[in-house]
């Protein structure tokens, strides 16, 4: 017999001989009784119990069920047979506890000799598995619903995942994250306004000063993003001066007065007063709602806050800075404003002077206008120039050049627009808008908020390439 070759004997029961092994079995209720009975049995000589001498080892894996086939087929045959050595030993001890039910073959009969072999596949499967999930990748569970209450958050480092633990995998511990610096909160400055009617000085918060202006500035009928927008503009207007430890115009120990010099205010008593009891309380409860929606907010240009200029009405355009003051500011330039004149009620106003009221306002002499007249009674007017925002920038009156600014401010007009007509001795001012016309126009604010356009649109559309920032850390 050459080496390779192994001869194995296996018997095999006849099934009728197995029939009556198993009523014997039954009848003396023992497993042990059995095996030596059928050990005899084996030992007789029976063409029918035996195989031939030269077994072939793939029909005993063709007996296999496909399921295990692939774990069978690599154990070795002389390990098989070892393996049906030893529980055939184990199984000469009596066993009561195992006694097969009546009219059932033994559970690992001959019937079934794959069931050893499928168990230890199980626990082979079994025990690859387990490192198998202790290796698998862990991921966050995500919550099932938006409304779910969010989990206490986990102290994980910088770039870490958080991970979802398994059951009987103990937390994988976290790495202390490197502590944070914190930032101080800024504290919010105080306002010093000088009250013209009581003669004092009162200090208090910013965004409270901002209520009392823009009660003081703007109707409250006014939109809410057009109340924002004056916010934003009444608060930069502070910061700048408290940046600059500006306190010109305001008595000694003030920042600025109410008056509109600076930005008219209505003290926190006079509106507790006079709005807060006078069926005006939704009014004052809307101007602090635009008041707290900006809070802390201001505009800047390279990082300082700006000149927030504003005025009531626009004769359609606003006014470059130099047209007005003298000195050319980057983001007070003229734009366009076309709602002034749909929306504010005094757009256009006439007001009659007297001729020798003219004349002693513009400071001109009798002996001036008759030489300007050829001794006519009406000194002569006539436009030299005009603005970039439609206003009179040069204008000639007996004789004497004056801006439109000047005119404006000595004769007290609403604008530096104006048309005029001889009436006899008397002469009608017609003027367009209301105000010196450089940055916000408060009512083309509102405008522009009826459109549908936010604070933060309106300003940038008058205030030219501006940003903004937090007053508190600027002025901090």
């Amino acid at each position: 017999m050459k080496d390779s070759q192994v001869r194995i004997r296996i018997p095999i029961h006849h099934p009728k001989e197995h029939r009556q092994a198993s009523i014997a079995e039954e009848g003396s209720g023992s497993i042990a009784t059995s095996l030596q009975k059928n050990k005899l049995m084996q030992q007789q000589p029976d063409t029918r119990g035996t195989l031939p001498t030269v077994v072939r080892p793939n029909r005993r894996i063709t007996a296999v069920p496909s399921a295990v086939n692939s774990v069978d087929t690599a154990l070795p045959i002389a390990g098989a047979a070892v393996h049906d050595t030893r529980a055939a030993s184990l199984l000469q001890v009596p066993l009561p506890h195992l006694r097969p039910s009546a009219g059932r073959a033994p559970r690992w009969g001959s019937r079934r000799p794959w069931l050893p072999f499928a168990a230890m596949a199980g626990v082979l499967v079994l025990a690859m598995a387990v490192p198998a999930l202790m290796a698998w990748p862990r991921q966050t569970a995500q919550p099932s619903s938006r409304t779910a209450a969010p989990a206490a958050p986990s102290v994980t480092a910088k770039g870490e995942t958080p991970v979802t633990r398994l059951p009987g995998v103990p937390p994988i511990p976290a790495v202390p994250a490197a502590p944070t610096r914190s930032v101080p909160v800024a504290a919010e400055p105080y306002v010093r306004v000088y009250v013209t009617s009581t003669g004092r000085t009162e200090t208090l918060p910013l965004e409270q000063y901002i209520v009392g202006v823009v009660a003081a500035e703007m109707p409250p009928s006014f939109e809410g993003e057009a109340l924002k927008a004056q916010a934003i503009a009444a608060r930069t207007f502070i910061a700048r001066r408290l940046l600059a430890d500006d306190t010109s115009g305001a008595p000694a120990g003030a920042d600025v007065t109410d008056t509109v010099k600076h930005q008219a205010y209505i003290s926190k008593a006079k509106l507790t007063r006079e709005w807060g009891h006078s069926g005006k309380s939704a009014e004052l409860a809307k101007i602090q709602k635009a008041v707290r929606d900006t809070k802390d907010t201001i505009m800047v240009y390279e990082g300082k806050p700006i000149t927030a200029s504003f005025f009531s009405t626009s004769n359609g355009y606003t006014e470059n800075s130099e047209d007005v003051w003298a000195k050319a500011v980057p983001y007070l330039r003229s734009v366009s404003s076309p709602w002034d004149k749909q929306l504010a009620p005094r757009y256009t106003e006439t007001v009659t002077l007297s001729r020798q009221s003219v004349f002693d306002r513009l400071g001109l002499s009798r002996t001036a206008i008759a030489a300007s007249t050829g001794g006519g009674r009406m000194p002569e007017i006539r436009i030299l120039s005009k603005t970039e925002g439609h206003r009179i920038k040069k204008i000639e009156v007996g004789g004497s050049i004056f801006t439109g600014p000047e005119i404006r401010n000595k004769l007290g007009l609403r604008s530096a627009e104006f048309t005029w007509k001889a009436e006899g001795d008397r002469i009608a001012i017609t003027t367009y808008g209301y105000g010196h016309g450089v940055g916000m126009s408060q009512w083309g604010a509102n405008g522009m908020a009826k459109e549908g356009h936010t604070a933060t649109q309106i300003l940038l559309h008058y205030y030219t390439g501006i940003s903004f920032a937090q007053a508190s850390r600027i002025l901090s």
